[in-house]
């Protein structure tokens, strides 16, 4: 995605099933788990970079030693500099102690991060500053083990008003309004209240401090969860640690966000990516387990893992975006999807080139766009091929163009690639934009000037300022005739809410394309009676029901709005021809049969709360108001 996104979030969760002292004794390291989460969260680093948490749980240290350890940064690099510090931990206490280095118990008694319990939190922020204060894991304390929560996710909640209005009214009060901070109060309330009935129910036939254990082996976590998740409306896989050892992964309902795990006798695991899990414990992929939309995966204090449903599944509605662009292509699954989003979307390129291939080059920007590149260049082979059988079978070929068509193999070349050295520290708009277009190194002298088509295919086009700033520009000054950029996902129209950072309307180049149009064909009633429609709904309490800017794309085909996309991102003095081409939903849909989440693309959202935040959302454009809409 050549248009800079903040998105998602990712989790890694480690249970070790046996005692610390059996992986000290087989792996010859107390760093086992720390080491096996560190490769975890590297392997997911591309979820998260804005910060980064760790958090560790001791099972049944003795009182007086702490069980709960947390470290979270905000630097550049911030998982390496949480486990600098964490091992550092390590080395200072073996100073002197050498002796104790295969020693769990002292091990554990002495040294934080030695626990069987681990949790890594990569932050993307879509809300709130960049601050360590905003970082996951989040702790809930107590005095009491068995009522502390330690609580990350990848999550965005829709309805956070209502959430914050239900806690006021049991009786808490918030210190923040914001999802994360609501999420594990509303969690933790109803953890106190379990809490409380385990303790009512065997207080007649215990005596503390035996009572505190009988009360930890019979909390409920599938009730937690219940009765705390019922009226959630968002997108989420919420990851758990309780004090006393036991942990939870929650789904969402329609599965919007990803949640993977891995058992075998020694680690329960869970990650937002299969890749993680593959490369850190090397299993075959088929023992890797999606959690399934609407349940949890628990973890007892013993260890002992089942998927548990806390509420009802709905239609499932799994992320497209993470097939198309954020989550690692390495993945087999997601790599074989790229490839067929690339090839899908030959048809359409091939009219816009007028199918003169020999006079066309096929390139990509930026990496992420490698996998949907090779995709369309196997598209290309196949059309070839297809062409090279008629002309055989219709025997109409002279030798010379026989061997011509034979040997032919579409144009390949890198034309443009990103300087990773090059940083755009000039604030000034105007110097910034044009250091912006030197980020990008351009090959030369491979273009025949008037004559070739360049073809270069992105992820998706959002924004559309990237190409709009810097890499048309840079293409035009090759002196191609035509310039076809091409985007193997649909028109982002619709903004989103639960857990990527496009929640404002004005941002989508789609949408600014359709506007532009509506006023352009004098049909501003049409903007009018939308934004009626939208005061309307959020002033009844039924903006849930309807997403009602729907409306503004529909005088308008697809093909309408590229052409005016391409008018909107077109530098002035462009000498090429420009043609924006789009992937359709039906072809997406083709491509990620299993994830049909595209309320991005369609405005179909997945919960209730969708309809309402693209609603509001479009009354801020249409008051010019510059606020997330939920």
């Amino acid at each position: 995605m050549s248009d800079a996104v903040k998105h998602e979030c990712g989790i890694a969760l480690i249970r070790l099933r046996k005692d610390y002292q059996y992986y000290i004794n087989k792996y010859n390291t107390p760093l086992y788990g720390l080491n096996k989460l560190y490769l975890m969260m590297e392997k997911q680093v591309n979820r998260g970079q804005d910060g980064a948490g760790v958090a560790n749980i001791k099972i049944d240290v003795s009182p007086g030693h702490r069980y709960i350890s947390r470290y979270r940064s905000v630097e550049q690099n911030a998982v390496p500099d949480i486990f600098r510090k964490i091992h550092k931990k390590f080395q200072k206490a073996f100073k002197g102690h050498k002796d104790k280095l295969k020693d769990a118990r002292w091990i554990q008694e002495n040294i934080a991060f030695s626990g069987e319990v681990l949790l890594g939190h990569l932050r993307y922020g879509t809300h709130g500053m960049n601050e360590i204060e905003n970082c996951h894991p989040m702790l809930r304390q107590s005095n009491w083990r068995s009522r502390n929560l330690v609580m990350a996710g990848n999550f965005n909640m829709t309805n956070v008003d209502e959430l914050f209005d239900k806690l006021v009214s049991l009786g808490q009060h918030p210190k923040e309004k914001v999802d994360t901070v609501t999420v594990m109060e509303k969690i933790g309330h109803f953890l106190d209240e379990e809490n409380q009935r385990q303790f009512e129910y065997f207080r007649s036939e215990y005596q503390n401090p035996e009572l505190s254990d009988i009360i930890e082996e019979n909390i409920d976590l599938q009730r937690v969860l219940q009765r705390s998740c019922r009226d959630f409306d968002g997108g989420y896989a919420m990851a758990g640690l309780t004090g006393y050892g036991a942990a939870f992964v929650a789904r969402d309902p329609a599965g919007i966000r990803p949640a993977f795990y891995y058992a075998d006798d020694e680690v329960v695991v869970v990650a937002s990516e299969k890749q993680a899990i593959k490369t850190s414990f090397n299993c075959n992929y088929n023992e890797i387990k999606e959690i399934k939309p609407g349940h949890a995966l628990i973890v007892d204090k013993k260890g002992n893992y089942a998927q548990k449903q806390f509420i009802d599944p709905i239609e499932r509605n799994s992320c497209s975006f993470e097939r198309i662009y954020f989550s690692r292509a390495s993945d087999p699954d997601i790599y074989a999807e790229r490839k067929q989003l690339g090839r899908l979307a030959i048809p359409q390129v091939l009219q816009e080139v007028d199918y003169d291939l020999k006079n066309t080059v096929f390139s990509y920007i930026p990496n992420t766009a490698e996998t949907a590149f090779l995709g369309m260049i196997e598209g290309l082979e196949d059309h070839l091929a297809k062409e090279r059988k008629k002309a055989i079978l219709d025997g109409i070929l002279f030798e010379k163009d026989l061997e011509d068509l034979l040997t032919f193999r579409p144009r390949v070349e890198k034309l443009i690639s990103k300087d990773v050295k090059l940083r755009t520290f000039i604030t000034n708009d105007a110097d910034r934009n044009d250091m912006v277009a030197h980020v990008y190194d351009t090959t030369f002298e491979v273009i025949k000037k008037g004559t070739d088509n360049v073809v270069l295919i992105d992820d998706s086009i959002v924004r559309g300022t990237t190409l709009e700033r810097s890499i048309v520009s840079l293409l035009d000054k090759l002196g191609p005739k035509k310039i076809v950029i091409v985007s193997s996902a649909p028109q982002i129209r619709y903004p989103d809410c639960y857990g990527i950072d496009m929640s404002r309307m004005k941002e989508f180049v789609a949408f600014r394309a359709a506007y532009q149009l509506l006023l352009e064909r004098n049909m501003d009633e049409v903007l009018e009676d939308t934004l009626g429609r939208c005061l309307a709904a959020i002033e009844m309490g039924t903006a849930t029901e309807q997403n009602y800017v729907k409306a503004i794309y529909e005088p308008f085909t697809v093909e309408e709005i590229s052409e005016k996309i391409a008018d909107i991102v077109k530098p002035k003095n462009l000498k090429a021809e420009l043609a924006i081409i789009y992937q359709t939903v039906e072809n997406l849909n083709k491509a990620c049969p299993n994830d049909t989440g595209d309320w991005y693309f369609t405005g179909n959202y997945p919960t209730p709360g969708g309809n309402k935040v693209v609603n509001t959302a479009f009354v801020n454009f249409m008051k010019g108001v510059e606020i997330r809409a939920y």
